[in-house]
């Protein structure tokens, strides 16, 4: 088989896996747009016979999205914000510093990434009812002030830099946080960007803990406030549709915008720089 032929056989199947990503986003937008009869015939229909607008005004009326929006951003931003700082000064302890039980240490964090956080909720929310902040924004916040996954992606990038950096800043007599703030936090900028995107995604699609912790509706976020869109019995499948669209589309512009650093975050983890 020649090359170009290898090639193009590659681009099918990239161009096949593509298609099978967009398709259910292609569903649902197409399906927010139809009516109730439509989305649920048999056989289905692809397209609706005419775009119902009318879905995302109902949708709107019967949710406080503006509510929603707000309590997700401040428990995306309170959750990236912490989660970073502790990440990095826990992760820059690991790679960088020698105190007795680092390695020790350092297995409790990869231990932690291997068992389900659904073990960690009942403690959580036990901790939550303690410090009386249950159906709150910092409630939300709770589990993400830390995190073992951004403490092993970052410990790689600390491991990558070169020990020369540090060796002379010790020289000129700058102390362990003048090097942590001043050198090893810009030189690890890339790392930083892609677990704030990755700690932003984590928390915009959590939905058992914002469900259980909160119980006011103005105090949901959108993936649990989109909960109450489905039925016990009946499910009106356009509404849905039309409520995740309008939900989905932040993280979608965080991502086109951040794509490059995310990419380029991922693709440096672990690399010498």
């Amino acid at each position: 088989m020649k090359k170009r032929d290898k090639k193009w056989l590659v681009h099918m199947f990239l161009l096949l896996g593509v298609g099978v990503m967009v398709l259910p986003f292609v569903w649902m937008i197409l399906t927010s747009g139809k009516t109730l009869v439509e989305s649920t015939q048999i056989p289905p229909t692809f397209f609706p016979k005419k775009f119902q607008f009318v879905n995302y005004q109902d949708v709107l009326e019967l949710l406080p999205f503006g509510m929603f929006y707000l309590n997700t951003l401040l428990m995306v931003i309170g959750r990236v914000i912490t989660s970073i700082i502790f990440s990095a000064m826990a992760a820059y302890a690991c790679a960088r510093l020698e105190f007795p039980g680092k390695n020790l240490f350092f297995s409790l964090v990869l231990i932690q990434m291997m068992i389900p956080s659904s073990i960690f909720i009942t403690p959580q929310y036990l901790i939550a009812q303690k410090l009386g902040i249950l159906d709150s924004v910092f409630g939300l916040i709770l589990p993400g002030i830390v995190s073992a996954f951004g403490t092993f992606l970052l410990r790689q990038f600390f491991m990558g830099i070169p020990d020369d950096l540090e060796e002379a800043a010790v020289l000129d007599g700058a102390s362990i946080w003048t090097i942590f703030f001043k050198i090893m936090l810009p030189l690890a900028k890339s790392g930083l960007i892609a677990l704030g995107i990755f700690t932003a995604l984590f928390a915009f699609k959590d939905l058992m803990w914002p469900l259980i912790v909160n119980t006011s509706m103005d105090k949901m976020t959108l993936s649990s406030g989109l909960a109450n869109l489905q039925g016990q019995y009946a499910k009106n499948f356009p509404q849905l549709m039309a409520g995740s669209l309008l939900a989905i589309w932040p993280m979608i512009v965080l991502f086109i915008i951040f794509q490059k650093k995310f990419i380029e975050g991922i693709a440096t983890t672990g690399g010498k720089l």
